[in-house]
């Protein structure tokens, strides 16, 4: 595959363009940073709405069998107007995982619900610098799962989650529903992510894979995550480089648009080097989905857009001066995304490792 989108695509990012910069509005994201386990359900009726939440997934369980390349479209807009749920993405992920490890009953159980979004899906792997730890947090034994899973993404409004666990002979990757689990709210600078660490006790949950093929699978389960994150990502960097842009063009000081000056119009050049790599980065690691190379693709793709997003967020405020820091402009939102979406699926040290031992590997 190209690096352009054909026809077909252009048009789904064209629509749902039109539709969430329609329906997203600032005034309604603000409170939201107050406010613990609450999402922007706009956002999330408008998904369910317009078949999102069922693209990447098979016709025979209600999907619209479409494939990453168009997920990560509604995802590069969902970036671009600041969606306010996670659900999108941790319910493709959880989906992904039970479509291609687990049972039929299992698929019967969660994909149409996963499909038409009246299911939620979270993703419960160890939070922080490693989301793979050799040693997770959470026990299966006898088909029952002990511990606690921190700081879950979408964890508050969940209907089940896929965790990677520590079983007798190794890893196990479990499915769980969450009806009964007990689940603590964790503050955030960005509340809108839902976070809530898991507390299970003897919750019932049925084994997808163990051993090295557990983590081989929960790697790959992230590495899905990551590129519909990576495309996010992207997407809240080009609208912060535009803005960027407009402003400096209107914006004057000493009698001229600050624009103008060499230390404005460079940044600004600068960020939209950074957006087209990380846009190329993601269309190439979204077509790569089920090739050899696509976990390299995907920490390719994650990496360049987690420093085109940050590089974004700092330089936009920087560009506004004063008021780019206030409440009202907004700006901060950008900026606590662009910080959260860094963390979700593993941070920069972790994908650089990924990286590397894969191109070690290929070269070797």
């Amino acid at each position: 595959m190209t690096i352009l989108h054909d026809e077909g695509q252009q048009a789904i990012a064209t629509e749902s363009r039109r539709v969430l910069e329609a329906r997203m509005r600032k005034e309604e994201l603000l409170p939201l940073l107050e406010l613990e386990g609450r999402y922007h359900e706009g956002f999330w009726a408008t998904a369910k709405e317009q078949g999102w939440t069922a693209l990447a997934l098979p016709e025979s369980h209600g999907g619209l069998a479409l494939g990453l390349v168009e997920l990560g479209l509604i995802a590069h807009q969902a970036g671009r107007t600041l969606s306010g749920a996670p659900f999108l993405t941790s319910g493709f992920g959880a989906a992904k995982a039970i479509e291609l490890y687990g049972s039929d009953a299992q698929k019967a159980r969660w994909l149409p619900g996963l499909a038409s979004g009246d299911s939620i899906g979270a993703i419960a792997f160890a939070s922080g610098a490693d989301p793979l730890p050799a040693q997770p947090g959470v026990r299966f034994a006898d088909g029952r799962l002990d511990g606690i899973a921190p700081a879950v993404s979408g964890g508050v409004a969940a209907d089940v989650a896929i965790l990677l666990s520590a079983g007798a002979d190794g890893p196990v990757l479990a499915v769980a529903e969450l009806a009964g689990v007990e689940r603590r709210t964790v503050a955030s600078f960005d509340n809108s992510r839902c976070l809530a660490d898991l507390v299970f006790a003897g919750t019932p949950a049925a084994r997808l894979e163990t051993g090295g093929a557990a983590r081989d699978a929960a790697l790959h389960i992230l590495a899905l995550q990551a590129v519909v994150t990576a495309h996010e990502q992207t997407g809240g960097a080009e609208a912060l480089m535009e803005i960027a842009r407009d402003y400096a063009v209107t914006r004057k000081a000493f009698g001229q648009p600050i624009g103008a000056f060499q230390s404005i119009k460079h940044r600004i050049a600068e960020l939209y080097g950074l957006v087209e790599l990380a846009r190329a980065n993601c269309i190439h690691a979204a077509a790569r989905e089920g090739a050899d190379d696509f976990i390299t693709a995907a920490a390719a793709a994650r990496l360049s857009a987690t420093e085109a997003y940050d590089s974004a967020a700092r330089d936009c405020v920087q560009i506004h001066g004063g008021i780019g820091v206030t409440w009202e402009i907004g700006l901060h939102l950008h900026m606590r995304r662009a910080r959260s979406l860094a963390l979700e699926q593993g941070s920069t040290l972790f994908w650089e490792d990924i990286l590397v031992d894969r191109l070690a590997g290929e070269d070797a």
